[in-house]
């Protein structure tokens, strides 16, 4: 049974809508177990969704025609229970440059997926060499799974060919992620307590192992610039390693049981870690303090009742696009959508047995899959973030904690900016609340972004190149033009 705060009435929080299911068909195989959906995952572009079928397959599939296979809801909150599984007709089959849905057998159970998009001027950062067997384009997309005997098979998406087979883990690859740079760096973590990094532009080569971990490692994740990983297990594990060199920066302590997930906010400035011991972390990376928790379990459980089977393992956690939304799934059946400025849930998702989830890549579907081995669709919340917040993370983006604290800012300004007090003045317009309709919605959008840019874009474009003084200075010109 769900548990909220004694002060939250758990009838007034929404339930988000169903939008479609994709239903595993009936294994080819005679395994009884191996059906799990381990893991979902979207293109960079949001060009496809991946997702695992359990014994063995990978369904490819181009996110939009995923889309517009799904009938249209009566209500709003209707749940489509119709099974849009795509035919052969409607994959585009034999055209050429467009998406087609591909199934492939990986030969072992699946338990991790990471999509990967090479940049052309984005060198191996190994060895300098002018031959390679493959030679990525800028149009180019993986896939990597991760598989039950340890090996990593790296899948061409356009075509569904196997290109690599990446073999060096012993056990089990749990995770894997790619730099979001478009080096094609990936970094798979294991059930050998190691993360190891390969360099998929040097031919699959492996390039570093990064050891630690005193047990399992359950997940991995990138900063968005590539130069931090984040890396959770067992032993209430959570590592922040250096990426350029390859060293470990710290350890964040503070969970209670085994940590398995874990994922960066879009502007690098917040990490968010999910935990069996029912809760959900988010921390400011840089300087390693805990900024909020989110709980599932009231009233919170005891260090002692949190490190063992509580009922309430929290499976899975993601960040939205937009930086506000994180989504969590935890073994009460229930899907929670929260935002960094409120403490309780803002959106509830019934789902049974769930085991991942992630966002799209525009961040307005919720995609989770279960160990029944389908995949369960929502809409997510929608909003328009406050100029304050937009201008944070364009901020944020480039720069870190402590460059933050050395700008010449008013307390509650650097407050806001590095997140300490992340419900100061955080305007956020809901098209519910505000009786927005679609259109309402997109005008707002578009007047605020405009606004936006006119202040910011000659600073935060080349952000980098501003003096200490000038971000200052402009600081200061938005907070007496917006803070109201």
């Amino acid at each position: 049974m769900a548990s909220f705060p004694d002060f939250i009435n758990e009838n007034e929080i929404a339930t988000s809508r169903t939008i479609g299911e994709l239903i595993t068909p009936t294994s080819p195989f005679e395994q009884k177990y191996g059906r799990e959906n381990w893991t979902v995952a979207f293109a960079p572009d949001g060009s496809y969704f991946a997702w695992s079928q359990g014994h063995r397959i990978v369904k490819l599939v181009p996110w939009s025609q995923c889309l517009k296979s799904f009938a249209p809801c009566s209500t709003k909150n209707s749940i489509n229970l119709t099974n849009p599984r795509l035919s052969r007709q409607d994959s585009d089959a034999g055209q050429k440059n467009k998406p087609r849905e591909h199934t492939i057998d990986c030969g072992d159970i699946v338990w991790s997926l990471a999509f990967g998009s090479s940049v052309p001027e984005k060198q191996s950062r190994c060895v300098n060499i002018e031959w390679h067997r493959f030679k990525f384009g800028q149009d180019q997309l993986l896939l990597a799974t991760g598989l039950s005997n340890g090996r990593i098979k790296i899948w061409d998406v356009y075509t569904g060919r196997l290109l690599l087979n990446l073999m060096d883990h012993t056990e089990i690859v749990r995770d894997l992620t790619f730099a979001p740079d478009g080096s094609l760096i990936l970094v798979s973590a294991s059930r050998d307590k190691t993360l190891r990094v390969w360099d998929l532009k040097d031919d699959g080569n492996m390039m570093k192992v990064l050891r630690g971990h005193p047990n399992w490692v359950y997940c991995c994740t990138f900063s968005p610039d590539s130069s931090m990983l984040c890396s959770v297990g067992a032993g209430k594990a959570v590592f922040l390693w250096d990426m350029d060199k390859y060293t470990m920066i710290r350890k964040l302590e503070g969970h209670n049981n085994d940590v398995v997930a874990c994922e960066f906010s879009p502007d690098g400035a917040l990490l968010a870690t999910a935990s069996y011991d029912t809760r959900v972390y988010v921390w400011d990376p840089h300087i390693g303090s805990i900024l909020l928790e989110f709980g599932h379990l009231f009233p919170p459980p005891s260090p002692i009742f949190a490190g063992g089977d509580n009922g309430r393992w929290v499976r899975s956690v993601t960040f939205s696009h937009d930086g506000v939304h994180i989504a969590s799934l935890a073994d009460d059946k229930l899907v929670r959508f929260w935002r960094i400025d409120s403490a309780h849930p803002v959106q509830v998702a019934p789902l049974n047995k769930g085991l991942c989830c992630a966002f799209s890549t525009d961040g307005s579907v919720l995609a989770a899959g279960t160990q029944d081995g389908n995949v369960y669709f929502w809409a997510t919340p929608k909003y328009v973030s406050s100029l304050q917040h937009l201008s944070r993370m364009a901020i944020r983006r480039v720069m870190t904690t402590n460059k933050v604290k050395k700008l010449p800012l008013p307390p509650k300004v650097m407050e806001f900016l590095s997140y300490q007090i992340i419900a100061l003045k955080s305007e956020v317009l809901h098209s519910e609340n505000g009786g927005l309709d679609s259109e309402q919605l997109t005008i707002c959008i578009t007047v605020k972004c405009k606004y936006l840019y006119k202040l910011l874009c000659v600073y935060c474009i080349n952000i980098d190149h501003v003096c200490m003084a000038s971000l200052g200075s402009l600081l200061q010109i938005w907070i007496s033009i917006y803070w109201v």
